[in-house]
């Protein structure tokens, strides 16, 4: 296998390589002594970017809130040096969507609670400095998480951009934080935070972590062009689409899978969202057997299509388990000949983005 590349992250300085570890898993899927030997494998093979949230772990619970956190602090405790090897990503939650836990029921990402999220994570992961640190979800009205259109009529007031800049910008100037950036973003997002962060002399966002998977490929309708041409780079997430495209779901669908085959199978809670839909089911079958057809097995596919795409700076994975991760990583050479691509953009023709 040839080395993991590694690219430039926006404007910001940062150099990561083109895989990240998600880990969102540890702490509800994946215990404290298997998360640490996943960790301590991704470092061998030269993932040393790690993503991680305050929210974490998921299926979201009062009971986790913080714990992957904690399990990356307790690992880079355990590891003397470490830290200095890695290039380490968390998030501040947006507003609440059910999570009173976290801020109460408060609309969220105001000025001072922005801080005081970034001094918790800092405390959990027993750092001094977090190199990206992120804004989970927008604290406006947005279309996200499976809801298609923007509808004005659910405008409500909120945090501006630019009071979150100042706060993001206050902890870059204290050398909490080394770069900023987004997630589940939309274009115009994007744009404001870029467009008030050169008025002002604020941060620029070095980075957007949104879904883009086959089932899911919304970040080409436009939110492309975007990133291209304001020069922030994407960090995709779910590229195995909640593990629809590798297969396992194909022949039982979720309920009739046995809960230790994924989180799909394992919490109810997660079929509610857009990638529990018969039609998001539907399209990774479709895409499955043409992996196959290909001689290709389906996650060295779906992956192959975020490794290979000039959208991609680095493509997050997330696993439960060291041999998961070696089979995530080996995907890396993969590459997805002409014929191949223009069939997959057929299905897409045909079944459109329905984990969008």
């Amino acid at each position: 296998m040839s080395a993991i590349k590694i690219v430039p992250l926006g404007q910001s300085g940062l150099q990561v390589p083109a895989i990240g570890l998600g880990t969102m898993t540890f702490g509800e899927q994946v215990g404290s002594a298997e998360a640490f030997a996943i960790m301590d494998r991704s470092l061998e093979r030269g993932v040393s970017f790690f993503d991680t949230a305050e929210m974490y772990s998921v299926p979201p619970r009062a009971e986790t809130f913080g714990a992957t956190e904690r399990i990356i602090g307790q690992w880079l405790a355990a590891r003397p040096g470490v830290r200095q090897r890695l290039l380490l990503a968390t998030k501040v939650a947006g507003p609440s969507r059910g999570m009173n836990w976290i801020r109460g029921e408060h609309t969220g990402l105001t000025a001072p609670e922005i801080v005081a999220a970034c001094e918790g994570s800092l405390r959990r992961l027993g750092t001094d400095v977090i190199d990206l640190y992120q804004i989970h979800w927008p604290a406006r009205n947005v279309p996200m998480f499976g809801t298609l259109y923007y509808e004005p009529a659910r405008d409500r007031p909120c945090p501006s951009i630019l009071e979150q800049l100042q706060a993001l910008a206050q902890l870059v100037q204290q050398g909490k934080v080394r770069a900023i950036g987004l997630s589940n973003e939309t274009p115009y997002g994007v744009h404001e935070f870029v467009r008030l962060a050169e008025q002002h002399g604020l941060p620029r966002v070095a980075s957007v972590q949104n879904a883009y998977c086959l089932i899911n490929r919304s970040v080409e309708n436009g939110l492309d062009e975007t990133l291209h041409r304001l020069g922030v780079g994407l960090l995709a997430y779910s590229p195995l689409g909640f593990g629809l495209l590798t297969g396992k779901y194909d022949a039982s669908g979720f309920e009739g899978a046995d809960p230790s085959v994924g989180r799909m199978a394992r919490f109810a809670s997660m079929r509610q969202q857009r990638w529990g839909r018969a039609a998001a089911l539907d399209a990774a079958r479709r895409y499955n057997a043409l992996a196959r057809e290909h001689g290709l097995d389906p996650s060295q596919m779906a992956l192959a299509f975020c490794y290979t795409k000039w959208q991609v700076a680095s493509t997050l994975i997330g696993v439960t388990s060291v041999a998961q991760l070696d089979a995530c990583l080996d995907a890396w050479d993969t590459q997805l000949p002409a014929p191949l691509l223009a069939a997959i953009d057929a299905v897409r023709a045909q079944m459109r983005d329905p984990a969008q």
